[in-house]
């Protein structure tokens, strides 16, 4: 599977940007978070693959749920890097 084809786009909405920055409304011990709708058949190795190879950051954890609208992966970045950062290149703001 290409890594192209593993993270299909991101997945926005208000409790997802909160998420990037760790807004303390939400109730987030850590922020820093993207979320993405992915392959159905991606494993979280593959996942955490692709997003380090396509953003050049390195994932801490990636979470997953399974949902009506595909399957999410909720992807943790390691300290040093900034989910925000990735946001703007990406073009969530």
């Amino acid at each position: 599977m290409s890594n192209r084809t593993v993270l299909l786009h991101p997945y926005v909405t208000e409790k997802t940007m909160n998420a990037m920055s760790g807004t303390p409304a939400q109730d987030l011990k850590d922020g820093n978070r993207l979320e993405f709708v992915v392959r159905r058949d991606a494993t979280k190795a593959e996942i955490k693959k692709a997003f380090e190879e396509r953003f050049e950051a390195k994932v801490d954890k990636v979470n997953i749920k399974v949902m009506k609208s595909g399957k999410h992966a909720v992807i943790k970045l390691k300290e040093g890097y900034s989910a925000e950062e990735i946001g703007m290149r990406i073009g969530i703001f």
